[in-house]
């Protein structure tokens, strides 16, 4: 949900992928780096280990998810981040009003690029976090058991939105037990 800057000074934005400012260096000779934040995924995450209906999981692939109809909003995940990557929903599902422009005559709808049928909309109340887009893995897996093959890692590598859309290319998803996977 959008949060007002009201809301936001508050701590009630919802930010899956932080990037952090990280300065090196002494003057003058200074140089800035980002260093992004987002779920890491620990290999035995206290979030799981407190939750006490078990909504939030490690799967499988290693990817702590969650299931968002079964979490009752007690927040002890969110305290138990030690990377502070858990995030209350404080609001109802919405959407704001349509707004359009026209751009070299074409008229974008703003808001309707953002909208993702394949991801469930959560309620007021539940703590959410980066399942580092389980449903596109999901898509990829089914097509590779339906031709009968292994994932390949060019499937992978650019799944998930944030390495998508990195404009460095910087970030990478895939089998870290698998030794010829980029990453």
């Amino acid at each position: 949900p959008f949060a007002e800057p009201a809301e936001a000074e508050k701590g009630r934005v919802i930010s899956w992928n932080q990037v952090m400012p990280s300065v090196e260096g002494e003057y003058p000779r200074v140089s800035m780096r980002y260093i992004p934040m987002p779920c890491m995924h620990c290999d035995h995450p206290p979030c799981v280990q407190v939750c006490p209906v078990e909504a939030t999981y490690k799967n499988p692939e290693g990817i702590v998810a969650q299931i968002y109809n079964r979490c009752i909003g007690c927040r002890y995940c969110t305290v138990a981040c030690p990377y502070t990557r858990r995030f209350f929903n404080w609001y109802g599902p919405s959407w704001p009003e349509q707004r359009s422009w026209t751009e070299q005559d074409q008229t974008h709808r703003v808001m309707d690029q953002h909208l993702n049928p394949e991801v469930s909309v959560r309620p007021k109340g539940v703590v959410e976090k980066c399942m580092f887009c389980t449903q596109r893995l999901r898509e990829v897996q089914e097509r590779s058991r339906k031709e009968k093959r292994a994932i390949r890692d060019e499937e992978v590598v650019r799944l998930p939105a944030c390495c998508q859309t990195c404009p460095s290319e910087a970030r990478y998803f895939g089998d870290l037990d698998d030794p010829t996977s980029t990453v």
